[in-house]
């Protein structure tokens, strides 16, 4: 519970959304991390499970439909600057259904898809975190094939 008038982090999620390898992007236009290339992903609502949060932002964001998702990394952004400060759970799927598409051109006006090794810069702390995590668990899941 939180004191009123005390800054404390916000919680937020995230959906890192794969294809054929490539990582879905969007750039931001506003704060926080204006510039940023970013996974869908954004605030969690008050009594919002983290992972309905992260299928309905992927939908409001991208106007894809999610299956299957999994549990990836936690993110912590602290930017001093503009006195933000995040906690994010990150989750990961490649079962979706739509084609993603510019939902919002006043916040993401544009996106892509990218690999692992040839990603767009900057890439906001969020994404950075989950192409981290993606990375990590690339050999474990070569290994088990």
């Amino acid at each position: 519970m939180s004191t009123p008038g005390i800054d404390v982090p916000g919680l937020g999620c995230g959906l890192a959304v794969l294809r054929d390898g490539k990582l879905l992007l969007y750039r931001r236009v506003k704060a926080p991390e204006a510039g940023c290339w970013n996974i869908v992903g954004g605030k969690v609502d008050h009594m919002e499970r983290a992972i309905d949060a992260a299928r309905r932002e992927a939908e409001e964001e991208s106007g894809i439909a999610t299956g299957t998702i999994d549990f990836l990394c936690i993110s912590e952004q602290i930017i001093t600057q503009e006195r933000q400060h995040w906690l994010s759970l990150i989750y990961v799927t490649d079962d979706f259904s739509g084609e993603p598409r510019v939902m919002e051109p006043e916040k993401l006006p544009e996106f892509g898809w990218f690999a692992l090794d040839d990603l767009p810069s900057p890439l906001s702390r969020f994404a950075a975190d989950a192409v981290d995590a993606l990375v990590r668990r690339q050999p474990a899941r070569n290994a088990a094939s």
